[in-house]
């Protein structure tokens, strides 16, 4: 059985005192214990949440990093580095990155890599455009997008890969897929693993990352395909976050 794993998003949000917040109120909570729980702030706050999440039961993610170890790259950073920091989660791929920053399918293919090869868990984001929805497109984007990132992985590697279905045009709008056209896209996600691995494919975790808040979490986590939640601006109000980890029960 699949353990559902909720990651918070801050993207370029947070403060001190919104770290220890999230530090008092987790180490008061009685998550559910078929869980696990990632928060991922900016990068300046890393050091200072693993601090304040050292005595509970959520893991620390980044969200990006560098393709390379380490060399004149100013302003980046590297797996190596968010692994001295305790990090276990990164995304690669995320809709922002892709569209703000022009990462390519070749760069989310490298920046997976470089996370697979200093033993970090890339979260794998994928995910079509309105436009693209509307021309009906939304299964060739998303399968190519995955494809593009899992075809040339050794089935070990493949293995340590959990995909976030973020459709673009419901991150940061206030609407949300519906649990079906969600569910819809993940269970085409999860045959497409069937090609490589049957096995895999049941065990491979599917996270849905447009806009999951308090009110819809539980509608959406009770989808057979859909495994957990990547998200975004509720991750930054400690209570709704909370109840979006009890919402997985």
């Amino acid at each position: 059985m699949r353990t559902p794993l909720i990651a918070g998003n801050w993207k370029m949000n947070g403060s001190h005192a919104l770290v220890d917040a999230f530090g008092r109120a987790f180490a008061d909570a009685a998550l559910p214990e078929s869980l696990d729980v990632a928060v991922l702030p900016p990068f300046p706050y890393l050091d200072a949440a693993r601090r304040a999440l050292a005595d509970v039961s959520v893991q620390l993610g980044a969200q990006t990093l560098n393709p390379s170890h380490a060399g004149a790259h100013t302003g980046e950073v590297s797996g190596r580095m968010l692994k001295e920091f305790g990090v276990g989660y990164v995304l690669v791929g995320h809709s922002e990155r892709r569209a703000l920053y022009r990462e390519t399918d070749d760069e989310v293919y490298d920046r997976l890599l470089a996370a697979l090869d200093v033993g970090i868990q890339p979260i794998l984001c994928v995910g079509e455009t309105l436009e693209e929805r509307d021309a009906g497109h939304t299964f060739d984007v998303v399968l190519r997008q995955v494809g593009h990132a899992l075809a040339p992985l050794e089935p070990e590697q493949r293995a340590r890969v959990t995909i976030a279905y973020e459709p673009v045009w419901a991150i940061g709008t206030g609407r949300t897929a519906t649990p079906e056209q969600a569910q819809d896209v993940m269970a085409a996600i999860r045959e497409y693993q069937s090609g490589f691995d049957p096995d895999l494919a049941q065990a491979m975790r599917l996270l849905y990352g447009g806009s999951m808040s308090a009110a819809n979490a539980a509608e959406l986590l009770a989808q057979p395909d859909i495994d957990g939640g990547l998200v975004g601006g509720a991750s930054l109000k400690v209570d709704d976050f909370l109840a979006i980890c009890h919402s997985a029960r």
